[in-house]
């Protein structure tokens, strides 16, 4: 079997990352004897305790200026009789790890948003955020320079495009899919033509989890949507995202609403298929919006909507704003300098 070693390494730049500690990392593509090309990330500190012999790199303090430097020393290494320059300790170096294919994704500000609680930061539109984790219930845990903390989902949009990244199409139309089972603890009533109408006590199968907060989940034959907290021990449901008004997208093909068909065109075809969806479009009415805001800032622990009028009158083009994580996600899911605080918050 033929050895793999590195035949070329290239430095195509820098970028700055806040995830897990603020750093910079330096992009290298790294091109391989059997022609594969990888492009992956390392930080300085990586390199210096890959190889301590560049003690004289200490003296270039800018990240900019160690790049040169460091693409001549990789490009000498990887130039060294084969016994160096193919050891296993080279080659590992090089090869391709997980974060490399899957590098923090990036959002922009799409609205203004103001904090409501010292674990959520504020947004001004255009600011571009790191998401470090995506919480079922709508709320994403982002990092905005230096800040930290729970952002509406609902404020985001990608880079590269007005539409949610692709995901693969979940196979859940078919019975030999199996879910979890849950009860439901509160009754809910159908409000599109796609979600289930429950009362309390039901037992359903989950079989599909959505990032907006809305779950698919199966009673019988139907399969249709539902809001996760009538599930699970939450609050209110979030917001469907069909929705959110978005008038305000960075991108040239405007929108009037976040298009949800990357989560639901497979529950879409189904009830096609079974003859069960209307042909006419589906138009959301503004005043069961506003009830349903309305009612949401009666509970305490739910955040007012940015933007919205002492009236409860929504501002027009501002996102609407899903339900706070519960403390008890928080303490599951976060950090644990997150967690410290929230125990800090319990105890007093």
């Amino acid at each position: 079997m033929e050895e793999t070693y590195v035949r070329h390494v290239e430095f195509l730049g820098f970028e700055k990352r806040f995830f897990p500690s603020q750093r910079y990392v330096y992009m290298l593509m790294v091109k391989w004897n059997n022609l594969s090309e990888k492009l992956i990330y390392r930080g300085y500190p990586e390199i210096y305790t890959f190889h301590v012999t560049p003690k004289w790199l200490d003296s270039q303090k800018s990240t900019e200026t160690r790049q040169s430097t460091l693409a001549e020393y990789c490009q000498s290494l990887i130039n060294l009789p084969p016994k160096i320059s193919h050891c296993q300790l080279v080659c590992n170096f090089f090869k391709v790890r997980p974060e490399d294919e899957n590098p923090p994704a990036q959002q922009v500000v799409i609205a203004e948003y103001s904090k409501t609680s010292k674990y959520e930061i504020n947004l001004h539109t255009g600011d571009l955020v790191e998401i470090v984790e995506k919480s079922l219930n709508g709320w994403w845990f982002c990092q905005c320079e230096t800040k930290r903390g729970w952002v509406p989902a609902s404020y985001l949009e990608p880079l590269d495009g007005p539409e949610e990244s692709e995901e693969a199409d979940p196979n859940y139309t078919g019975n030999e899919v199996t879910g979890e089972l849950y009860i439901t603890t509160k009754a809910y009533k159908a409000a599109q033509d796609d979600e289930l109408t429950l009362e309390t006590g039901e037992t359903i199968e989950v079989i599909h989890k959505l990032l907006d907060g809305w779950w698919v989940v199966r009673t019988g034959e139907k399969k249709e949507m539902e809001p996760e907290e009538n599930v699970t021990r939450r609050q209110t449901p979030p917001p469907r995202r069909s929705t959110i008004r978005n008038t305000q997208s960075i991108h040239g093909k405007r929108r009037k609403g976040i298009s949800q068909d990357t989560y639901r065109r497979t529950s879409r075809r189904f009830l096609q298929q079974k003859g069960d969806w209307p042909n006419q479009p589906r138009k959301t009415s503004n005043a069961s919006t506003q009830s349903l805001l309305q009612e949401r800032k009666n509970r305490d622990n739910i955040p007012k909507p940015a933007g919205s009028s002492p009236g409860g009158e929504l501002k027009e083009g501002a996102p609407l704003i899903p339900p706070r994580p519960s403390p008890e996600l928080i303490m599951e899911r976060c950090t644990e300098n997150t967690r410290k605080k929230v125990s800090v918050r319990k105890s007093n």
